[in-house]
Order: structure tokens, then sequence, then C-alpha cells
């Protein structure tokens, strides 16, 4: 067993514990952090599969960014745990079925000679002039040029969602309004009092 293939076998094993974590979890925080423990593993697998351009850009646009997004929301939803506990035990059966299915879907698509990764190939090494940002992006805007603006619009609707969301009024939390602050006047807040001199 090479070195490279030690390396993908720790990585894997790092990313099935903390994917494990993310849904195993009680506490929403805890989740989304394993939940960015895993990007970062599935990005350096991405990095011995030799596509530094995708590596790059999920720990740049999820970590960096949907990922604090979600720690946002969380954080300002005052998501209530015992309501979401109270039915755990009800539907437990339903998502050990739909889980199982799942995974058998998995298997035999994965698992099948159609899909053609049963020896594990290494991956073919580039010229050091091959630039797989180029290939990419040649891709990624002529091809797919709809599916990558469909899922551009879906990113805005949950960004506006989140937005949405947050901005909601709750009855025991102060507020600043901008526009009446702009609006006082020095005598509405000052008071001048005139004493003695001692």
């Amino acid at each position: 067993m090479s070195f490279q293939e030690v390396i993908f076998y720790l990585f894997s094993l790092a990313l099935l514990l903390s994917a494990s974590a993310v849904v195993v979890s009680r506490n929403t925080i805890h989740s989304a952090l394993f939940l960015i423990l895993t990007f970062f593993t599935t990005s350096a697998i991405w990095l011995l599969l030799e596509a530094e351009f995708l590596a790059i850009t999920l720990i740049l646009v999820y970590v960096g960014a949907v990922m604090v997004l979600f720690l946002f929301v969380i954080m300002m939803l005052d998501v209530n745990l015992a309501r979401l506990k109270e039915g755990f035990i009800q539907y437990l059966p339903v998502g050990i079925l739909v889980a199982v299915v799942m995974a058998a879907e998995m298997i035999m698509v994965v698992g099948s000679a159609k899909f053609g990764i049963q020896s594990y190939p290494l991956p073919v090494p580039k010229a050091a002039d091959y630039s797989n940002t180029k290939e990419l992006g040649s891709v990624l805007y002529t091809e797919y040029v709809l599916q990558f603006e469909i899922a551009a619009v879906i990113l805005l609707v949950a960004i506006i969602a989140a937005i949405a969301l947050t901005m909601r009024r709750r009855p025991n939390t102060k507020y600043q309004s901008p526009a009446k602050q702009v609006m006082v006047k020095k005598e509405d807040r000052l008071r001048v009092v005139k004493m003695d001199s001692e």
C-alpha cells in the first residue's frame, strides 16, 4: 500500500466520522462545526485527486461563506430543542428505513460493474502547464451554464430566506431605528442643569 493510499484512507475515515457526527450530534452548533470538518477533509481528498481548484473553492465558498451563514442563522433563530426532541423516537423507524434504502441504492449504483471503479485507479498525471481551472470553466460555462444559473438562483433565494428569518420581530428584544436616530435633536436628549459654582 502506497503512502497516498494510506493518506486517502485516513482522510476517508475522518470524513465518515465527521459526517456521522453532523447527523448524530444533539447540539446544532456542534453539527455545524462537524460539517466544517467534513468540508475540510473532502477538500483534502480532492487535493489528492489533483482537483486543486475544487478543493480551494470548497473551503472558500462553503467554509468561508455558507457555513458562516449557517452558524449565523442557527444562532439567531432561537431553535426550541425541546420541541425538536419530542418527535425523535416517533420518526426514528421511518428515518432508519429511509437511510437503509438510500444506502442500498448507493451500493447498487457505486458497486455495479457499470460504474467502473473496482480497481480504484490513481489519477493520470498531467503536464506541468495543465490547468484544471481552465478545463472546469470551459465545461461549466458551455455545457452546464443553465444548471449553474439555476444553482445561483437557488442560493440567492436561500440567502434572502435566511435574512428574512433573522429579521423577524421578537417581543423582548430591543431594536434601533436609524430613521429615528437621524431625526433626534439636541433638545430631545440633552438637559442642561445650571448650578452655582462652589
